[in-house]
């Protein structure tokens, strides 16, 4: 039976971020944040994930993270919901991140690289690359949701309710075809969408394009391609691709 009451680990935790929280993100200025053009805290992610290490709670300790478990991924998801703070924590270290994990795990290949996904999490991990699913938010779990179309390696049309997707460097894009495609944000387009909840920004993206080089076809449950991108850091300001 599952223990439902949190441990002393777990609380020193849950102290930790809610100090960092305090000197970071108070009320008027998460407020003032839902308000202008960049609604995400880069200082506050940067503190998050360089200082404390939590963007890769989820990741094992090879691939660089902290080979933490989802009870300790909940507690900061707690305090950052208590705390309402303007960073992709939950799109980028828990959903993007476990859809990565879906991927078997290959180790070192015979050219002594690791695989593409693992390469990405170990990104990921260190919150030098920031990823949105691109799912809708408003998507049930479990339910069928959009996919662009897969047309001579190009990617083709239009996903909606994208949340941060325009803080977001990297898109992992489902197509048509089954697979999951790494695609750089840059070469999509990225439009602000309006949101009945102001401090979880949502987005358009479309027309997604040509996966960056590097592709490769990695078994299922993504049948397609994983493309390697070359620097998918989170931007320094988010409305230079929103265009707000």
């Amino acid at each position: 039976m599952t223990d439902l009451l949190y441990t002393e680990e777990e609380e020193a935790l849950r102290a930790a971020v809610r100090d960092l929280l305090g000197d970071h993100s108070d009320a008027a200025g998460v407020i003032a944040r839902t308000e202008s053009d960049a609604p995400h805290d880069l200082r506050l992610w940067r503190a998050l994930t360089d200082k404390m290490g939590l963007a890769g709670l989820l990741v094992s300790e090879e691939l660089g993270g902290q080979g933490a478990t989802h009870r300790e991924a909940a507690v900061v998801l707690e305090e950052l919901g208590r705390a309402v703070a303007p960073v992709p924590y939950l799109t980028s270290a828990v959903v993007a991140t476990e859809a990565l994990l879906a991927f078997p795990r290959s180790g070192l290949g015979s050219s002594g690289e690791t695989s593409l996904a693992d390469d990405l999490l170990g990104r990921l991990s260190q919150g030098t690359t920031v990823a949105a699913l691109a799912v809708g938010l408003h998507t049930a779990p479990g339910a069928a949701f959009p996919a662009v179309r897969l047309e001579d390696g190009t990617l083709h049309g239009e996903l909606t309710g994208i949340a941060d997707a325009a803080f977001a460097g990297l898109l992992l894009v489902p197509a048509d075809d089954g697979g999951l495609y790494a695609v750089d944000a840059a070469a999509a387009t990225v439009t602000p969408q309006v949101s009945l909840d102001l401090t979880r920004p949502l987005a358009t993206v479309t027309s997604p394009g040509r996966p960056a080089t590097g592709s490769e076809t990695p078994h299922r449950p993504c049948a397609g391609p994983c493309a390697q991108v070359p620097d998918c850091s989170p931007p320094s300001n988010s409305a230079s691709r929103n265009g707000r």
